[in-house]
């Protein structure tokens, strides 16, 4: 089989197809066989040295956490799935339930766990699940992470309700599965981005309140424009400190700031007496469990949500479809087939 690897000096120059041995399930393990992944923004991050575990890990990954496959064959043991099922890989192959610790967050794919970058792979049972069968292979590649992020800020984190505000930062996976899920549950909302055209495709997907952050930099004020001075009741934060400033200002008291990127820059620091007066909560979000996988994956089939694929290249043209994601040219995501 061939497969996608990259090792320092790092950089997309760095990246590899390579030949390596099929290989075979072990007791309780299935065998995928990939048809497509997506790009993450930390995919980016660590195929250019600069995502901490790939970085240190002192030797070539895999990348890429994100696939959709058919499984080819089963080790002993495995009820969870059967040959020929369409499944899902899960970013954390050991976050099945209930709160994050440091053991299920030690179980992403890409690093430390090799990814889904490669012909065909060798997963936990726990760590594959079905999907919803409308779905392309390019739109369940997008789910584990982009949809799963979006979907766990929203309803496990956020505990939102129908009329209320939420903010999506620029119109890449993460946003774009937000204003989906969003609209869908009946929430108002409020998305940013640098291209007018973007706004307006956004708009056709039902986003209420549009504003170009490059013509109005301070896109608080909008916020609180739409909101009668109260601010919204979540900020899906994905610019990091490039863009925090603006959140704290926008967020309503008692408001929800999920941040889950820093596509921005780290910028400065922030003044933590604002959230204490408005006591608004801050929030690191990193994807979520497969449990959260699955309930998504049943409201994503009684809605008929379509993911939203922007681009999609060979995936042995790797290094261009990451240049398009540098560019920003796409709108929600960015996928590779087999």
């Amino acid at each position: 089989m061939r497969t996608l690897t990259v090792d320092a000096p790092w950089g997309l120059d760095a990246i590899k197809v390579a030949e390596a041995p099929d290989p075979s399930p072990g007791p309780g393990q299935v065998l995928v066989r990939m048809r497509a992944v997506s790009l993450n923004y930390r995919d980016l991050l660590m195929v250019q040295g600069m995502y901490a575990r790939g970085a240190t890990s002192g030797g070539a990954i895999t990348p890429f956490s994100d696939g959709c496959g058919i499984i080819e064959a089963v080790g002993e043991g495995v009820t969870r799935v059967k040959l020929g099922d369409r499944v899902a890989t899960m970013f954390f192959q050991r976050w099945i339930s209930g709160p994050p610790n440091l053991d299920k967050l030690s179980s992403s794919l890409g690093s430390p766990i090799p990814g889904a970058g490669r012909e065909l792979a060798v997963f936990s049972q726990e760590g594959v699940s079905k999907v919803p069968d409308f779905l392309s292979d390019h739109q369940v590649s997008t789910l584990p992470c982009a949809g799963l992020t979006a979907w766990r800020a929203l309803f496990e984190d956020g505990d939102l309700q129908p009329g209320e505000m939420v903010v999506l930062q620029g119109t890449g996976g993460v946003s774009i599965f937000g204003l989906q899920f969003a609209h869908a549950a009946g929430l108002r909302t409020l998305i940013t981005s640098s291209s007018d055209e973007k706004l307006a495709r956004a708009k056709t997907m039902g986003a209420d309140h549009l504003v170009n952050y490059r013509q109005t930099p301070e896109w608080s004020g909008p916020v609180r424009e739409a909101t009668g001075g109260v601010g919204a009741d979540m900020i899906i934060e994905v610019g990091g400190g490039g863009t925090m400033e603006q959140s704290i200002r926008a967020i309503r008291i008692g408001g929800h700031i999920a941040i889950i990127g820093v596509v921005a820059g780290l910028g400065s620091g922030f003044n933590p007496a604002v959230l204490i007066g408005n006591s608004a909560k801050l929030q690191g979000l990193s994807v979520g469990s497969r449990d959260m996988f699955e309930a998504m994956c049943r409201a994503i089939e009684l809605h008929r949500i379509q993911p939203v694929v922007d681009k999609v290249f060979p995936w042995t043209q790797v290094k261009d479809a990451f240049a398009a994601m540098q560019g920003g040219e796409h709108f929600g995501k960015i996928v590779l087939e087999f």
